[in-house]
C-alpha cells in the first residue's frame, strides 16, 4: 500500500510538472510569436506610411540622427532598417488592377510571385496577416490600395531557435525536479509508512490480545449453558462475543488485504456458475426475510483470479443488498461481458438520497448515524474494494434512480 502511495505521490507531482512545464512553453511561445508579428507590423506600418517605401528611402535629403525619436522613447527604426530589412510592394489602381510593383529590396521573390502573393493577399480581405514566410499589410493610396510584404525568415528562424532553447531549458529542469521527487518521496512517505506499520501491528496485537479472551467466554459460556441450562443472559453474552469475534477476522483479513504481495491462488474460473451459486445461496435468506432475489447471469464467462476471493467479494454485495433493501423490495444480479465483465448488485433503497456514495467504501462507516446494530460493522465494502483492487478491477456505488442504490464492479484480464 505504502509503494502504491508512493508511486501515487510521484505519477500526480509527474503530471502537476508537467502541465506547469507545458503551460510555460505555450506562454513563451505565444509571447514570442506575438513580439515578432508586432516587430513585423511595425516595419510594415513605417513602410506604409511612406507609400511602400521607408520614409527615409525617398529624396536626397539626409536623415537627422534624432528623426527617428518619439514620445515615448527612441524608436528601434533608424536609418539603416531600410537597408537590413527584405520587402517588396505591389501597387493597385482604383479599378483593382495591378499598377505598379517594387522588388528591388528582395532577392528571394520575383515579379510573378511578388502579384500572385498581392492578389492572393487581396482576395483575402484581411488588413494584416501572413502568406508563406512574408508578412504582410495592406493600405490605401491616393490612386487605389497597396499591400507591402516585409520577409520574416529570420525572425522566424530566430523564434523558432529560442523556443528551442526555452524547451531544452524547461525539459532539463523537470526531469532534474522528477529526479529530486523520487529522492525525496520516500522521505516524504516515511511518517506515513510508519503511521501504517503501527496501525497494522495494532490489528495484528488486538487479534491475538482479543482472541484468547473471547475463545474462553465462548468455552465457559458452554459450560455454564450444560450446568445452568440455556437463559437470555447467556445467549446475549454468547451473541455479543460472536459478534466481537467476527469483526476482529474482519479486521485481520483487511489487514491482510493491504499488504503489498499478498499471496493470490488465481486459477481459471467458471464466473457464470460462481456468481449463479452464490445467488441460489442467498435466495433463500432474501425469502427468509421476505425480499426477493432475482438474477440475470450471461453464461459461459470464464476469468482468472482467486476464487475465493471473489466468491467472499460477490458474497458480500449479496449480503449488504439483502441487508439494507426495503422490507418487501427487490434485488437484482446482473453478470455481463462487455469490454470487461461486468457484475452489477442493484436493490431498492428508498433512503438513497441521504447516503454519501463516496464514502460508502471507507472503513467503518455507517449510513445508519446513530449506528444501531443491523448486523455489519462498516467493513465488508472495504475488504469488496480491497479484492476488486487486487484483480486490476475497479468497483464504485451509484445511485440508479430515487428508490434503487447499485454497486458494479468491473474485472479487468
Amino acid at each position: 500500500m505504502i509503494y502504491r502511495l508512493q508511486r501515487r505521490f510521484i505519477l500526480i507531482c509527474a503530471v502537476s510538472v508537467l502541465l506547469v512545464v507545458v503551460l510555460i512553453f505555450v506562454l513563451i511561445a505565444v509571447f514570442q510569436l506575438s513580439s515578432m508579428n508586432r516587430t513585423l507590423d511595425t516595419l510594415t506600418d513605417s513602410l506604409s506610411a511612406g507609400n511602400g517605401r521607408f520614409p527615409d528611402s525617398f529624396g536626397d535629403r539626409i536623415p537627422r540622427p534624432d528623426a527617428h525619436k518619439q514620445e515615448g522613447g527612441v524608436q528601434w527604426i533608424t536609418p539603416e532598417t531600410r537597408f537590413s530589412t527584405r520587402y517588396f510592394t505591389v501597387w493597385f489602381d482604383g479599378s483593382g488592377e495591378l499598377e505598379s510593383m517594387d522588388t528591388a529590396s528582395i532577392y528571394s521573390v520575383t515579379d510573378a510571385e511578388a502579384e500572385e502573393y498581392a492578389k492572393r493577399v487581396v482576395e483575402s480581405g484581411r488588413e494584416r496577416g501572413w502568406i508563406a514566410n512574408l508578412r504582410y499589410k495592406v493600405f490605401d493610396t491616393e490612386e487605389g490600395m497597396a499591400v507591402v510584404f516585409v520577409d520574416g525568415t529570420i525572425n522566424q528562424a530566430l523564434m523558432l531557435q529560442s523556443l528551442g532553447i526555452s524547451g531544452v531549458v524547461l525539459i532539463s529542469a523537470a526531469v532534474v525536479i522528477l529526479l529530486l521527487i523520487v529522492l525525496f518521496s520516500k522521505r516524504v512517505m516515511k511518517p506515513v509508512a510508519q503511521s501504517y506499520e503501527k496501525q497494522k501491528q495494532f490489528i495484528t496485537d488486538a487479534n491475538h490480545e482479543l482472541k484468547t479472551p473471547l475463545t474462553l467466554i465462548l468455552t465457559n459460556l458452554d459450560i455454564a449453558e450444560a450446568e445452568l441450562g440455556k437463559n437470555e443472559w447467556l445467549d446475549d453474552i454468547r451473541s455479543e462475543g460472536q459478534r466481537m469475534a467476527e469483526l476482529v477476522n474482519q479486521l485481520v483479513a483487511l489487514s491482510r488485504m493491504d499488504e503489498e504481495q499478498p499471496a493470490r491462488k488465481d486459477t481459471d474460473m467458471r464466473l457464470s456458475e460462481m456468481v449463479s451459486e452464490a445467488v441460489s445461496e442467498f435466495s433463500v435468506l432474501a425469502e427468509d426475510r421476505e425480499k426477493t432475489l432475482v438474477s440475470e447471469v450471461e453464461p459461459g464467462i470464464v476469468y482468472t483470479g482467486d476464487e475465493e476471493m471473489l466468491r467472499r467479494l460477490v458474497s458480500i454485495l449479496l449480503d449488504n443488498a439483502i441487508q439494507y433493501c426495503d422490507a418487501g423490495g427487490e434485488i437484482a444480479v446482473t453478470l455481463k461481458r462487455r469490454r470487461h465483465i461486468v457484475l452489477s448488485v442493484e436493490n431498492t433503497y428508498r433512503a438513497v438520497d441521504e447516503l454519501e456514495l463516496d464514502r460508502l467504501f471507507d472503513r467503518f462507516y455507517r449510513a445508519d448515524k446513530a449506528r444501531t446494530y443491523t448486523g455489519g460493522f462498516g467493513v465488508g465494502l472495504s475488504i469488496a474494494k480491497s479484492i476488486a483492487h487486487r484483480h486490476r478491477g475497479e468497483i464504485f456505488a451509484y445511485k440508479k434512480d430515487r428508490e434503487h442504490i447499485g454497486f458494479r464492479v468491473v474485472l479487468k484480464p
